[in-house]
């Protein structure tokens, strides 16, 4: 318990708070690489997962090198690209793409899937070509679930994005190794609770984009089906349900 009050004293310390390797500089570099990381992975791995979706070409291997690529420990990879990249930030952002890539890619072509096929058809039926379908039928329509899979990525590279700090000055980790070097565990903490707040306060940006990304006509339907289910009727004060009354 002492450590952590440690832990937040060191945080609320003015003497954090201002000057070269600052809170508010390690902060801003680790949202900085974190943004770079997901477009990178976003570019490479959305358009291809919903391409996916939408032909139902290729669904199996990209399970398989989604599966795989979740697989490889992000430590050990960053290792071997810092061995081959050399020291800098080139590794622990090629790594972290590597990680970013599976959520990105399964939420995509889920999302497509997810879209019902009547509502595929009928778009063609009006004359709409493939490129239009998919931008404006399938893509509003699965934008739940594609920003779903962008938010489990976000978080899983805002809290592995601490491994930058590894093999560069950089991000919100290095205030995790700078202070397991000098054995000052409270500053180890401090660093882990703003990457835990870091992540908490995102996690909650893209929990409220999901709600608002969720079409109008579909919210109105689902209204609708909740008001319209049947309720099954209670018993009066008393009365036994039976056989009877249960229906």
């Amino acid at each position: 318990m002492n450590l952590v009050v440690e832990a937040i004293a060191w945080i609320l310390d003015p003497a954090n708070w201002s000057g070269i390797g600052s809170i508010p500089q390690r902060l801003w570099e680790h949202l900085w690489i974190s943004a770079v990381i997901l477009l990178i992975a976003a570019v490479i791995a959305l358009p291809l997962g919903m391409m996916v979706g939408h032909t139902g070409r290729g669904r199996e291997p990209a399970v398989v090198v989604s599966g795989g690529l979740r697989a490889l420990p992000t430590l050990g990879v960053l290792s071997l690209f810092a061995l081959w990249l050399g020291i800098g930030l080139r590794a622990p952002i090629v790594a972290l793409v590597i990680l970013a890539i599976p959520p990105l890619l399964a939420g995509a072509y889920a999302g497509i899937e997810s879209v019902d096929r009547r509502v595929v058809d009928a778009a063609r039926a009006m004359g709409m070509r493939e490129r239009q379908i998919v931008g404006g039928v399938e893509i509003p329509l699965s934008l739940p679930i594609i920003v779903g899979g962008i938010r489990s990525a976000t978080l899983q590279v805002i809290a592995t994005a601490t491994l930058a700090a590894y093999v560069s000055d950089f991000g919100l980790g290095r205030f995790i190794f700078a202070g397991l070097k000098t054995r000052d565990y409270a500053e180890m903490l401090g660093g882990s609770i703003l990457v835990i707040l870091l992540a908490l306060v995102v996690d909650g940006a893209f929990a409220i984009t999901q709600r608002l990304v969720v079409p109008a006509g579909v919210r109105a339907t689902r209204a609708t089906e909740l008001r319209s289910r049947p309720t099954r009727p209670r018993a009066a004060v008393g009365q036994p349900i039976t056989e009877g009354n249960q229906e």
